[in-house]
C-alpha cells in the first residue's frame, strides 16, 4: 500500500497528480473538417457539451488584460454572454481590471473544461456596452450579484473585514428592498475575437488545434496547429 505524498511537499504533490485521468476525463475525438465556418456556432456546441458532461462551472474562464505600462494581469470572471458582439462579461469601470481595459481596450479569454479535455482561447479588441444595457444585464442577475456591485470599491484598498461586512449588509438590504437600484459603475464589456483557437486533448498527446482568424467583418479562415 503506498504512502499517501506529504501535502507540504510541493513536488511530490505534483507528481503524484494526473491530467485527463480516465475516470474522470472523456476524450472525444474532433474532426476540423466538420468544423463551421464560423466560431460561434462551435463554441456554443462545445460550451452545451462541457455542462452536459458535468463541468460545475463552465462559465467561468480567465481574462486577461494589461496596463498602461504593457504588464500583464489575469482573473477568473464570469461569460454573461456570447453573440455575434461578441464574448461579454461585467466588471467596475473603476476595478483595476476596468482601468486596464480603459488603457489598453485588447484582452484574452481562456476556457478550460476538464471533463473533455478541451479548452478555447480568445483575444480582441474590447468594448463596453451602453451604461442601460449595463444596468439591464446587472438586473437581470441574482441579488447577490447586485448587492456585489453595489457595494463597490472593487480593487480599492480594504481597512478591514469589518467595514466590508458592514457596507455588503447595507448593500444586500438595498438590493432586495429595491432591485432595480442603479450600479453606475458597473459595466458590461465584450471581446470581438480577432481570432479563436480550440483545443481538444488527445490521449496519445495528438491534441487539435483549430485556429479560427477574422477575415474582415464576419469573415474567418481557419488553420491546424501543431500541439
Amino acid at each position: 500500500m503506498g504512502t499517501a505524498p506529504d501535502p507540504t511537499d510541493l513536488h511530490e504533490l505534483l507528481k503524484s497528480l494526473r491530467v485527463w485521468a480516465p475516470e474522470t476525463t472523456e476524450l472525444r475525438a474532433f474532426d476540423p473538417a466538420t468544423a463551421p465556418d464560423t466560431p460561434l456556432p462551435l463554441f456554443t456546441t462545445w460550451f452545451a457539451e462541457a455542462v452536459t458532461a458535468g463541468e460545475t462551472e463552465p462559465h467561468v474562464m480567465s481574462l486577461a488584460t494589461r496596463d498602461d505600462e504593457g504588464l500583464p494581469d489575469a482573473r477568473i470572471v464570469m461569460l454573461h454572454g456570447a453573440d455575434e458582439q461578441g464574448w461579454s462579461f461585467a466588471t467596475h469601470a473603476t476595478s483595476r481590471k476596468g482601468d486596464q481595459l480603459k488603457a489598453v481596450p485588447y484582452a484574452a479569454l481562456t476556457f478550460y473544461w476538464p471533463r473533455l479535455a478541451r479548452q478555447i482561447r480568445l483575444r480582441g479588441p474590447v468594448a463596453p456596452a451602453p451604461p442601460t444595457e449595463s444596468q439591464s444585464d446587472l438586473h437581470a442577475r441574482s441579488t447577490g450579484a447586485l448587492a456585489a456591485a453595489l457595494t463597490g470599491h472593487q480593487s480599492e484598498p480594504l481597512p478591514s473585514l469589518a467595514e466590508l461586512k458592514q457596507t455588503s449588509e447595507s448593500a444586500w438590504e438595498l438590493a432586495q428592498q429595491h432591485p432595480q437600484t442603479p450600479a453606475p459603475t458597473w459595466t458590461l464589456y465584450r471581446v470581438l475575437p480577432d481570432e479563436i483557437e480550440f483545443f481538444q486533448g488527445d490521449a496519445l498527446r495528438r491534441h487539435v488545434r483549430l485556429r479560427y482568424v477574422r477575415e474582415g467583418w464576419g469573415g474567418w479562415s481557419k488553420v491546424l496547429l501543431w500541439p
